[in-house]
């Protein structure tokens, strides 16, 4: 794609992740190629059915999720990294959120989207993970998939209060993650 393109592509998902998160999957096409300075024929040469941009859409945001661990871990040490890409994953599933009702429909359309979801996010977390294990700040045994489905389950919080009290779990989890990192195993 052209860079001009890719910039009208990059847009045109993040309006309709926004479109979507305070009106829903069910939002006019028209208010997503409105918000994002594009036609509708734009929104529907790239995507044929509704489906095909939900797609898009939360596939744009695993990546975006799965992306942001390499920056991180680039920038901070790994208990922090592991801390900071966790609170990211928190941003990813509350933009989930919109998204919700389509993905849980039932519909073949999305049926690829879990095994994307832990082909870009697994690995991701796991390399944040393993490093801070090694960097003895984070104790060991913790698998990548119960980090995944544990801060998924924090999110659904009291109605209202979901990101401030995600992060806040969240923040209690890496807490508790860290409890005894630094003690020497002392075998079976």
């Amino acid at each position: 794609m052209r860079a001009d393109a890719q910039r009208k592509m990059a847009s045109l998902l993040q309006s309709a992740m926004e479109v979507f998160r305070t009106s829903g999957v069910d939002a006019p096409v028209r208010e997503i190629a409105e918000k994002a300075g594009v036609g509708l024929g734009t929104v529907y040469r790239h995507f044929p059915q509704r489906s095909d941009l939900i797609v898009a859409v939360f596939k744009n945001q695993i990546d975006a999720c799965a992306d942001a661990a390499s920056d991180i871990a680039s920038k901070y040490e790994p208990g922090e990294a592991l801390a900071r890409w966790m609170q990211r994953y928190v941003d990813f599933i509350g933009t989930k959120r919109g998204l919700a009702a389509a993905l849980h429909s039932g519909d073949p359309a999305y049926s690829a989207l879990p095994v994307y979801f832990n082909k870009r996010l697994r690995p991701a977390l796991k390399t944040l993970l393993d490093a801070a294990v090694a960097a003895r700040v984070v104790r060991p045994g913790i698998e990548a998939d119960d980090l995944l489905r544990a801060v998924a389950t924090l999110c659904h919080g009291p109605h209202g209060q979901e990101p401030v009290y995600a992060r806040r779990m969240v923040e209690l989890l890496v807490d508790g993650l860290r409890y005894g990192a630094g003690r020497e195993s002392t075998g079976p």
